[in-house]
């Protein structure tokens, strides 16, 4: 167990709370109208945060806000004296997951502190039988096809990242936090296996099943993971081979619910909370199974989706939003999904070997008009890490982010005092279009050398300002 994991264990235990779920009633996301009477203060963080999230903070001009501590307690304890089983708790959003019956969930409303629900019911959407789910439901992975610097050169070198590994910045330092389905044997593959004897998976859990192992179920975050993570040479480099992992499964592959939103919420502030520098999330919410929870296109205006939400407040606190632009460009939806809409994320789109825009990847703009997806990197082809111990060609936006998420950490690591919307701006600036951004590509394929000469030349009058962030 690293130093590191063994310090933030109790910080994390304030704000995450998993106990025994139950199988035969619903679950509502409750929310606080406040959070009077805390025992916390702004004046010590050290109680509800890391000393690396503390830090993430002062080094971007963040104050540290009410937002930052946990729930209040009391309300917490009055809402299990009802008898109902709280699973987990928002800082974020003032609230907590919970679990009873519609008799209990009136007693819980009833209480003059709670503001309400998330949507109007349980939050796994009152789950519908597989014969009557929506059938117009694109791929929410992308695709693994066949087996197969080697093979990863193309993928690697189309935002000169090997440029970046040679400078030396191959994301020593830097803390990614992966929220994905599962991460299937990824412990075990020999191209990961660098990541795993240097002790640099920091932390896991699952959200789904309420237990640490993520090494057992889907292998899209093995995919996923392997894009940043990897490094055997001749056949697999990431981007980010050299840096440290929280491993996050918030994403059950045998249904596609809103709760799925609330772990990734969870998943986020867990991430913050273990001080996390950038989040990868290939994941993406605009069909559900039962379609009259379906998002409209006009909902993906960065306010609405709660995985989106969740995204724009991790963004808030100084950590690196990335996330797939989605794999809709086929199909009738045709647009980005949610987190993607989000102002304050980094949202990628997927190309070709060749640069070209892959077909099914999403298009913007977001519903109010802005360039959607931001930037784009490769999304077929791309070489991945599979459970069995080999290598798959895969495509989807899934790849394309975590490929340009490794690329952004090494850059931050070279730029350590920038802020996360310095990163964000100056990955932009060096994109292909960014003279002409659109709504296919956005500003296009980001490039390590050029935004690593525009921060180097960076002026006062230049600059995005150091104090810049997200604002809401």
């Amino acid at each position: 167990m690293s130093n590191l994991f063994s310090k933030v264990l109790l910080v994390v235990g304030v704000w995450m709370m998993a106990l025994e779920i139950g199988q035969s009633q619903n679950r509502y996301l409750v929310y606080f109208k406040d959070k009077a009477g805390t025992s916390y203060s702004t004046a010590n963080p050290q109680h509800y945060l890391s000393a690396r999230a503390i830090a993430r903070r002062q080094r971007q001009h963040i104050a540290v806000s009410e937002r930052d501590f946990p729930p209040n307690a009391s309300y917490i304890q009055s809402i299990k004296n009802l008898g109902a089983t709280v699973l987990y708790k928002t800082r974020w959003l003032n609230g907590v997951l919970v679990e009873t019956n519609s008799a209990t969930l009136s007693q819980i409303l009833a209480l003059p502190f709670v503001k309400g629900i998330e949507g109007n019911g349980d939050i796994r959407n009152a789950r519908v039988s597989a014969e009557n789910r929506s059938n117009n439901k694109t791929d929410k992975w992308g695709t693994t096809t066949t087996e197969g610097y080697g093979f990863s050169e193309n993928q690697v070198k189309m935002l000169c990242a090997d440029s970046m590994h040679s400078a030396g910045y191959r994301g020593e330092g830097m803390l990614i936090g992966v929220l994905d389905g599962g991460f299937q044997n990824a412990n075990l593959h020999p191209s990961l296996q660098p990541l795993f004897n240097e002790n640099r998976v920091l932390s896991t859990f699952d959200f789904v099943d309420n237990e640490t192992d993520v090494y057992d179920d889907h292998s899209h975050g093995t995919n996923v993971l392997s894009c940043m993570a990897s490094y055997m040479p001749d056949t697999l480099i990431g981007t980010a081979y050299k840096a440290s992992y929280v491993l996050l499964r918030t994403e059950d592959d045998a249904t596609e619910t809103k709760i799925e939103e609330a772990y990734w919420v969870f998943g986020a502030e867990y991430a913050d909370s273990l001080g996390v520098d950038v989040i990868n999330s290939s994941l993406g919410y605009s069909e559900f199974d039962n379609p009259a929870q379906n998002y409209t296109y006009s909902q993906m205006n960065g306010d609405v989706a709660l995985s989106t939400r969740g995204a724009d407040l991790a963004a808030q606190v100084g950590i690196l939003v990335v996330v797939s632009a989605g794999n809709s460009g086929n199909s009738p939806w045709q647009y980005i999904t949610a987190p993607a809409d989000g102002d304050s994320v980094l949202a990628v789109g997927a190309v070709n070997p060749a640069g070209i825009r892959t077909s099914f990847s999403s298009i913007g703009p977001s519903a109010d008009g802005r360039v959607k997806p931001d930037v784009a990197a490769q999304g077929s082809f791309v070489v991945v890490a599979t459970p069995s111990g080999s290598y798959a060609y895969s495509q989807g936006t899934s790849f394309a982010a975590p490929l340009l998420a490794g690329m952004a950490a090494g850059f931050w690591q070279a730029h350590p005092n920038l802020t996360n919307v310095q990163v964000m701006n100056y990955l932009k600036q060096s994109g292909t279009q960014a003279q002409s951004p659109d709504y296919l590509l956005g500003y296009g394929i980001p490039n390590f050398k050029k935004a690593d000469a525009l921060a180097s030349e960076c002026t006062t009058q230049k600059c995005v300002p150091v104090t810049a962030r997200i604002v809401k």
